[in-house]
């Protein structure tokens, strides 16, 4: 069957389109996707008028290209930008009432399990434990298990895109803000490390998100063009070295490094931080990056209650 799934992410909006069924891998037939930043659209602790109208004309590009592609069963979610604000729901209801379609806030938790599934499925029973790190626009999750549901899924309030709105002034930041946020970084995911740590050491650990793709790219890794079975690895060693230079980089030069984007060059130093953060304080030599991430495990999910 056909299935779409729109992900309101906090840097990215994106619609989906797959065909899949029970006990097959879903194959992609369609991507339709914006960067509306809908982070950077805030008024106070509200998404903005002009944050919710690029929201309401993407779900409306959306339902069209689900009706012409043939979806038959269409979910959506959104992510931290729009589970944090104030307005979140409100603005949530009112596309609802207007537009016919259910946009559900993940909790962060969800969103890491959800992850989870995803890469579980991806690599499979032989990967044994697994610990599974993913930094967003908002937030950063880690998943620990050894099924498919994981023993410890956890979401803390330090994406990428949140920590250069909050923390930096410049470009690029200034030595002090940069080991300020070092320290913040570090304490928050120390505070949880315990929670992961009490299953014992992974038997594989796996990244997945558009930060550790670029960093593992800069490190040495295959491109995109190489497809998505080509393995590739983030390494402790790279990424500690990367972490200190980006952070003395303009924007302008970080889109010069190799994957790198443009638009995404401006937050890659606060997720370089939090990734270096995260090996370190989980004791980490290399994270394989994972090609499938939430939108594949809300897929496979629902196709299994579709299916099951």
């Amino acid at each position: 069957m056909r299935l779409g799934v729109l992900d309101v992410g906090s840097n990215t909006v994106h619609l989906l389109v797959v065909d899949a069924h029970r006990g097959a891998r879903p194959l992609p037939a369609y991507s339709h996707k914006a960067e509306l930043r809908l982070a950077e659209h805030m008024d106070g602790d509200r998404v903005s008028a002009d944050g919710e109208k690029l929201l309401r004309k993407f779900v409306d590009e959306a339902l069209q290209i689900a009706e012409d592609k043939g979806v038959e069963d269409l979910v959506a979610f959104a992510t931290s930008a729009v589970r944090d604000a104030a307005n979140g729901e409100e603005i949530l209801a009112g596309i609802r009432a207007d537009k016919g379609i259910d946009i559900a806030a993940l909790p962060g938790e969800e969103e890491a399990r959800l992850t989870f599934l995803a890469v579980r499925r991806w690599f499979g029973w032989s990967s044994g434990r697994l610990l599974v790190v993913d930094i967003g626009g908002g937030s950063l999750e880690i998943a620990v298990g050894i099924d498919e549901e994981p023993d410890a899924a956890i979401s803390l309030p330090l994406g990428a895109g949140r920590l250069t709105r909050d923390w930096f002034t410049a470009d690029p930041p200034a030595p002090e803000e940069l080991r300020n946020l070092r320290r913040h970084v570090r304490a928050e995911i120390a505070r949880r490390v315990g929670e992961v740590a009490r299953y014992g050491p992974p038997e594989h650990a796996v990244a997945t998100s558009k930060t550790f793709k670029q960093l593992a790219r800069i490190g040495g890794a295959a491109p995109s063009e190489a497809g998505p079975y080509q393995r590739r690895v983030l390494r402790g060693a790279d990424l500690t070295g990367w972490a200190d230079r980006l952070g003395g980089l303009p924007a302008a030069e970080r889109a010069a490094l190799p994957g790198v984007s443009e638009r995404r060059a401006p937050q890659l130093v606060a997720g370089a931080i939090v990734a270096d953060a995260a090996m370190d304080l989980f004791g980490l030599t290399e994270l394989e990056i994972c090609p499938w991430a939430l939108r594949e495990g809300v897929i496979l999910e629902r196709l299994d209650r579709i299916t099951g």
